[in-house]
């Protein structure tokens, strides 16, 4: 069966990075299924609003988990270790969802919360490895844009998902998170597929040995730290919900709709950033910190027309740095450095994204009107950093 698939769409590098993308459709229904009901399923295990409230601390743990995950494939230096990142993360990632169903107490669901961010964290940086090999032959902009496409069909497919469950059960937790067991188990099939058809990774098999910061570069260094002052005033959408929430702008069932619509908005945007970065390359990053810059502002106009302007707006973000910044990743380093790359960038990335959110939050509930100017500066330093940054590389190709 696998053959003739091959003889049908070609080479075994597209086979690959076309069930990858298919990994990510399936994987995304899985898990943020999963969290467009987490907080509700706490509260019915009798959770505080605090409790609640860490399960943000899930993503910082994912992006930490992106280090230790780079930092091994790319010391071990071997195919097997990197396509076991990826299946061993993915395995984590997405059993963990369904296992929500037995949790019974809110101790273990937050311990299933995290440990899914766990997983999630330590294979994306092999993972993206792999997709910069396999989307060579197409153009990475366009590879990585097709799947943020199919992440983001996902990651509206499994809210619905979920949303058709608790209906049709009349509000059973448990059957919503078995549920997704099935688009759990297909992205762990399609994984094996992508797996048969590329097993052998080049980046292993390129020189070097060590990490170094001659080896990575000064355009990753730079754009490390662009996209880091970029995070700095890039609101997280859970500061977003609560404030809208505490501010009794809208009901919250509004505020579920205004994520479909910007996950909506990363969807749509996603593809056509790829094919815009082929054409014109790292160029194409520049406009993301001036949108970055309008999100908070809005926001803190408190009126619905406003908001989901920003919404919009903070989609189309997530949709350029979701796609570009990976190839960016890719294109500005060598193969042998690559998931080292991955890994520090997504560290530096989670822990500045962090950071900058504390800010923000203590700044909305004390001084408001200091959000304007503190993320026009810290994004306007991004801008410079970022432009610095598309120089040096011009003039290094």
């Amino acid at each position: 069966m696998l053959d003739s698939i091959r003889r049908v769409f070609g080479s075994r590098m597209l086979i690959a990075f076309i069930a990858l993308s298919l990994v990510s459709l399936f994987a995304d229904i899985t898990y943020e299924g999963a969290r467009s009901i987490i907080g509700a399923y706490l509260e019915y295990l009798e959770a505080t609003a605090v409790v609640a409230g860490v399960v943000s601390m899930g993503d910082l743990i994912g992006y930490l988990m992106r280090g230790v995950g780079g930092f091994i494939a790319g010391f071990r230096r071997s195919s097997n270790v990197y396509w076991g990142l990826v299946f061993g993360g993915y395995a984590i990632n997405l059993l963990a969802v369904p296992m929500l169903a037995f949790a019974g107490r809110w101790e273990y669901a937050l311990a299933l919360v995290f440990l899914e961010r766990v997983g999630k964290g330590l294979r994306t940086p092999a993972r993206d490895v792999i997709l910069a090999e396999v989307t060579e032959g197409i153009g990475r902009g366009k590879g990585f844009g097709f799947h943020e496409l199919m992440d983001q069909i996902g990651a509206v497919s499994g809210p619905l998902l979920v949303s058709w469950s608790l209906y049709a059960s009349g509000g059973s937790f448990r059957w919503a998170f078995i549920i997704l067991l099935i688009p759990a188990a297909t992205a762990l099939l399609l994984l094996t597929i992508a797996y048969t058809s590329y097993p052998s990774i080049k980046a292993v098999r390129a020189h070097g040995l060590s990490i170094s910061a001659h080896g990575l570069g000064g355009s990753f260094w730079l754009f490390t730290l662009g996209t880091a002052l970029l995070s700095l005033g890039y609101v997280h959408w859970a500061l977003v919900a609560y404030n809208i929430e505490h501010w009794g702008v809208m009901p919250a069932h509004n505020i579920a709709i205004l994520y479909t619509v910007a996950m909506l908005v990363d969807a749509i945007v996603a593809l056509p950033a790829g094919i815009l970065y082929d054409r014109y390359g790292p160029r194409t990053i520049i406009v993301t910190p001036i949108l970055a810059s309008i999100a908070a502002p809005l926001i803190l106009l408190r009126e619905p027309m406003y908001i989901t302007m920003a919404v919009i707006v903070w989609g189309a973000v997530m949709g350029i740095y979701e796609t570009i910044m990976r190839v960016v990743v890719a294109d500005i380093t060598s193969p042998e450095y690559r998931a080292y790359a991955y890994g520090i960038y997504g560290l530096v990335f989670g822990g500045s994204w962090t950071l900058g959110n504390i800010i923000l939050a203590m700044l909305i509930q004390r001084t408001p009107r200091m959000v304007t100017l503190y993320v026009i500066i810290v994004e306007v330093l991004a801008l410079v950093t970022l432009a610095k940054m598309v120089s040096e590389w011009g003039r290094s190709i």
